[in-house]
Formats: structure tokens, sequence, C-alpha cells
């Protein structure tokens, strides 16, 4: 008998970055900083005048080691739970010939390889773009681009190394013309909650109703910059 062809579709390629990593990363620079700040201390009260100097001085009161053991303790310590917000909000895919999969913050996001057109970097962003030029998923990425090139490209999917349609972008301002009805208070909305450390998911859930209305945003530094895939009012 001649041998059975196989049919099993191929493996899922899943990238990640390392937990342990990231967390010993973070726990030895805490330690690190922890160290650091006892020489701070030291140096800070043998000067005439500085700033801080009180807390300076209450620290260097504390008799060595036990200062030294108990400052870089702590900065592990801190270093520690940083390290697990970092893990909380890294992202994974997991590719594969029919469907993407991307996770953060506990959230899955999943695509058909249908809606993507196009995978692409952006500075330290994966994108995600749909057939008609509009963004489905823009996230912080940390993890290796050419590992993420290589298992896109292995599964059938087209990648760009950046944004082909970054010219297109133009600077928003408040009463900016040419926005479909609503967008402008929506970029207002998300101005203010990208200016607010604990608003992230509501910067991101403005991110999604401004796609409906199909206008893609970009952010650099403060600023919003946004394009219009199609004219306003056409089916997405």
């Amino acid at each position: 008998m001649g041998k059975k062809p196989d049919t099993q579709a191929p493996k899922a390629t899943e990238l990640a970055e390392s937990a342990w990593v990231i967390t010993l990363f973070c726990v030895v620079c805490g330690a690190g900083i922890g160290w650091l700040v006892t020489l701070l201390a030291d140096w800070l009260v043998k000067l005439p005048w500085a700033p801080l100097e009180g807390p300076a001085r209450l620290l260097t009161s504390i008799p060595e080691p036990g200062l030294t053991i108990g400052a870089v303790a702590v900065g592990a310590l801190v270093g520690l739970l940083v390290g697990f917000i970092a893990v909380h909000e890294s992202l994974s895919a997991d590719i594969s010939d029919s469907r993407v999969v991307l996770t953060i913050r506990d959230a899955s996001q999943e695509f058909t390889h249908d809606e993507i057109a196009l995978v692409f970097r952006d500075g330290k962003q994966l994108v995600l773009l749909g057939p008609n030029r509009l963004e489905i998923a823009r996230e912080d990425c940390g993890l290796p681009w050419r590992r993420l090139a290589d298992a896109f490209a292995e599964h059938g999917y087209s990648w760009a190394d950046e944004d082909p349609h970054r010219h297109e972008f133009r600077r928003w301002v408040p009463g900016t013309p040419g926005l479909p009805e609503g967008a402008d208070a929506l970029l207002r909305a998300r101005a203010e909650a990208r200016n607010k450390q604990d608003d992230a998911e509501d910067a991101r859930e403005l991110r999604r109703e401004l796609t409906r209305l199909g206008v893609v945003v970009r952010d650099e530094n403060k600023r919003q910059y946004w394009r219009m895939p199609q004219q306003p009012g056409a089916t997405h």
C-alpha cells in the first residue's frame, strides 16, 4: 500500500514574551536601583546643601549592612511587582493558516485569514490591516520582529516592515475638516484619555469607535494623526 497523504493542517505558531525573563529583568533592575539609592543618599548628606536632605539623612541613619540589604530588597520587591504588570501587559500571538489570535491583558482578539490583507510593523506596534485598508488591530509589541515576520509569511500572510499608508495621515487638531460626523468629538475624548495614565483602555475603545466611522488613527508622541481609507458613509 502506498503512503497515506498527510492531510493534517500545518501547526500553528505561538509567540509570547518569556514571563520569567521579563520578571527577572525587572527584579534585577529594581534591586540595582535600590542599591543606587543608598549611594545617592550617602552622597547627598555630604553636600553643604542638597534637595531631599532630610530623607537622605533618615536613610543613612540606618546602620550597614541593614541599609543596603533593605534597599536592595525593597527595590527587588518593587521590580517584581512591575514585572508582573509587564507580563500582564505583554502581547502574545497565535498564528495559523486559518486565523490569528492576539492576546493582551487577558483579552483575545481573533481574526480569520480572509479578514487580514496585510500585517506590518509601525515603530513598536504590530498592525493588522483589513482588505478595505482599515486597521483591525494595533497593539504595542515586544515580540522579536524577525520571528513575527517569518511566522506570518510561513502561514501565508502578507508582511511589510513599515506602514505603506503612512504618507496619508494628517495631524488632528480640534475642528479639523474632512472628518465624518462624530469623529472630531471622539478624537477630543481620546486625546484626553491618552493624557491620563489610567485611561489606556478607554483610549483603545475610542480607537475602535473611530474605526467604525472609517477613521484610522496613529499616535506619535502626544499627537494624533488620522486618515480616511473610505469616504464617509461607505460600507466597510
